[in-house]
């Protein structure tokens, strides 16, 4: 019996990226679009019989007839807030429109399911959340009937909303908040909503319906700071709920203190001033489950981190850039060889370890130093950390840095993504040696002005602590780790 297969836009974003094996678990036979496909090839699931994985571009409308041909249905999970920046709602209408364009002219497709968001109707409704109205409307305008799902907060290991709620906690036993933290809400855990997605396929009375759905507690922000608290076990916050905090000085506050940049955290704040509570019940009474509260729904995702087992992050998703043009111009280079008794998959375990909780073998002061100031300029800083202490895969993030290139044994490649005045790629080159390994580590820089020229200069008095530092450490680990013969590669090649 063959399977009926479905479309998922987004697979390499945060719902995305869990919802493709819930839906092989249901008996789904699913086709993922990626603009870089290379970025789900990491991905436990990639690599199952009944995933198919074709690239293409939303906003490129041709590149979408053969992703589409065939399937009965589509996840529409697409969100350009980290790729379009302050352009957002207009890119995400045009994508949407081009999205139910194209699902329109599809004689197979029965339904677009779409992830949307919460929020009372009116000219006060945040620029987030209308522009998640406008694409539920591009995305109707077709004639595939469209299932909207409106969540408010999702609850869950790795999402934008939990991290900034898990940090700012942490971080802060006083708390200057906006007024609009005590605003209440409805949040959901990431489990609930990915059931309900799983669900609403086999159950026809969802189809073309808008369909609110939440966890069990009406709650403020406030009341969820608290609950954190609590589940974290740390001593009472103080919250002091001031006026004059508007959303753009919150965005600032929330990038210094968490992991997101200001950018993302500008709308999300934004979103709190609106009352996010489910008008209908529409979606429990349809799919019934067992809904997690919120305190249930935090100690969940609390022991995903604690477990190592965040599938997905937000941090995952968003373009990742070419290789930079080293052709012509100005490109400086910093290259330092060691050579490792220990065998070259040796020598990669230990340098797929840097980064993160684990640090970077040396100098580590240092790395903190230039967190520090990138976040002070509006980078991402080392807050983002990585999403697993041992695994990495192409386009994970790694502290300011992304993965744009990874080979198992062999090469890693990462590309800079703190505010500098150039392009930077660190890159690890390994190989076989006289039995045993040399490892090559270069870091290119491509200056941009004067600027550019001048930082270079300035740090590379701190090269010698910093990456002759960082090889003695990787040298260290290699040896001293157990030489495993036959290992399964952790990533695809």
């Amino acid at each position: 019996m063959s399977r009926d297969q479905v479309l998922v836009t987004g697979a390499t974003g945060y719902v995305g990226g869990r919802l493709v094996p819930r839906l092989l678990e249901a008996g789904y036979s699913v086709r993922c679009l990626a603009r870089s496909p290379k970025k789900l090839e990491a991905r436990p699931w990639a690599e199952h019989p009944e995933v198919e994985v074709v690239k293409g571009d939303l906003d490129q409308p041709a590149s979408l007839e053969h992703a589409l041909d065939g399937c009965c249905a589509a996840y529409y999970l697409v969100h350009s807030m980290l790729a379009a920046g302050a352009d957002y709602a207009e890119h995400d209408r045009r994508l949407a429109r081009n999205f139910a364009s194209a699902a329109s002219a599809t004689e197979s497709m029965r339904r677009i399911v779409y992830l949307g968001g919460l929020g009372e109707t009116g000219s006060e409704l945040s620029e987030h959340l209308s522009s998640r109205r406008e694409v539920e409307r591009e995305l109707s305008s077709g004639s595939v009937p469209v299932t909207t799902l409106r969540a408010a907060m999702i609850i869950g290991s790795g999402s934008a909303s939990f991290e900034i709620l898990r940090y700012l906690v942490e971080r802060l036993p006083v708390m200057v908040t906006p007024r609009w933290v005590q605003t209440e809400s409805q949040p959901i855990a990431v489990r609930n909503v990915l059931e309900y997605l799983v669900r609403v396929l086999a159950i026809e009375a969802t189809s073309g319906k808008i369909l609110d759905i939440g966890g069990p507690d009406v709650v403020s922000y406030r009341d969820q700071m608290r609950t954190m608290t609590q589940a974290l076990k740390l001593p009472k916050r103080l919250i002091v709920p001031i006026p004059v905090l508007t959303p753009h000085l919150s965005s600032l506050w929330i990038h210094l203190v968490t992991p997101l940049s200001h950018q993302i955290a500008r709308p999300l704040a934004e979103g709190l001033r609106n009352r996010v509570v489910c008008r209908s019940t529409a979606a429990r009474e349809l799919m019934p489950q067992e809904l997690l509260s919120v305190r249930e729904a935090i100690d969940a995702a609390l022991g995903q981190y604690e477990a190592d087992g965040v599938e997905t992050s937000w941090t995952d998703a968003g373009p990742i850039p070419g290789d930079p043009d080293w052709a012509g111009g100005t490109v400086f280079v910093d290259r330092r060889t060691v050579e490792i008794d220990a065998p070259p998959s040796s020598v990669f375990r230990a340098v797929r370890r840097i980064g993160g909780g684990n640090g970077w073998y040396a100098a580590d002061i240092l790395w903190r130093l230039r967190g520090s100031i990138d976040r002070l300029v509006g980078g991402p800083g080392l807050r983002r950390g990585r999403r697993d202490p041992e695994k990495l895969g192409y386009g994970d993030a790694l502290d300011f840095w992304r993965v744009t290139g990874i080979e198992e044994g062999r090469h890693l490649q990462l590309r800079a993504e703190m505010k500098l005045p150039g392009e930077a790629v660190l890159e690890f080159e390994i190989s076989e040696r006289n039995g045993g390994s040399k490892l090559v580590q270069t870091a290119h820089f491509k200056p941009r002005g004067l600027v550019g020229l001048l930082y270079w200069y300035a740090v590379l008095p701190f090269h010698g602590f910093v990456f002759r530092g960082m090889l003695g450490g990787i040298r260290r680990t290699a040896e001293a780790l157990p030489a495993v013969q036959g290992e399964e590669p952790d990533v695809a090649n």
